[in-house]
This record gives structure tokens, C-alpha cells and sequence, in this order.
């Protein structure tokens, strides 16, 4: 049964890698290339909007490898969409501070 009072939030919605009409709904510069599924509910879960994950295929092209998040109404979606585009980034940011530099640092003579 339809939950009227959550929106559906897919992982295309924030990727910089498509255009347009192949599903992207923010703006280049507030999108995120390639975003995945664990750091949008991340994001989604520092906004409050208590997520709940689901792998699935996005309708419009079926990729195997997409996701939604369903989230609780807040607001007006484009709106909410760019609030969580804003948070992916930041989760995002986190997510590359915490994995270990893969350069060694070298040393000086």
C-alpha cells in the first residue's frame, strides 16, 4: 500500500554523471558523482528524515545497481532535494577523510 506521507528519493536524483532527462533533478553543482546508496540514507539520516534504504532499479533506464531511500514529508520535494544534495556532499566528504591517504608521506633530505 501507498505511503502518502513519505517521498521517494532515488540515487539518480543526485548524479552528476547524467543529464536531465535521464533522471538527475539538482543542479550540477549540487550533485555528486556516482552517490551510493549507504551515503544517501547517511544523509538522509543527519537531516532527520528517518530513512529507510531499498536496492531497486531506477524506472527510467533499470540499472541493477540503484537505489531509493524513502523519507518523511517535510517539505517541498525539490526543496528537500536540495537540502539532502547538500548533506551527500558533505557526507561524501567524510566518507574521503576517513579512508587512509594511499601516498606515503616522503621523506626530506
Amino acid at each position: 500500500m501507498k505511503d502518502y506521507e513519505r517521498y521517494v528519493v532515488w540515487l539518480e536524483y543526485f548524479n552528476s554523471e547524467l543529464k536531465r532527462n535521464q533522471g538527475r533533478r539538482v543542479p550540477l553543482s549540487a550533485a555528486t558523482k556516482a552517490p551510493k546508496l549507504e551515503e544517501l540514507t547517511e544523509a538522509c539520516r543527519r537531516l532527520n528524515l528517518q530513512p529507510s534504504a531499498q536496492p531497486a532499479a531506477f524506472p527510467r533506464d533499470g540499472r541493477p545497481d540503484s537505489g531509493y531511500v524513502s523519507v518523511k514529508k517535510i517539505k517541498p520535494k525539490q526543496a528537500l532535494l536540495a537540502r539532502i544534495a547538500k548533506e551527500l556532499t558533505v557526507v561524501r566528504g567524510r566518507a574521503a577523510a576517513k579512508q587512509p591517504s594511499q601516498q606515503q608521506p616522503q621523506k626530506k633530505k
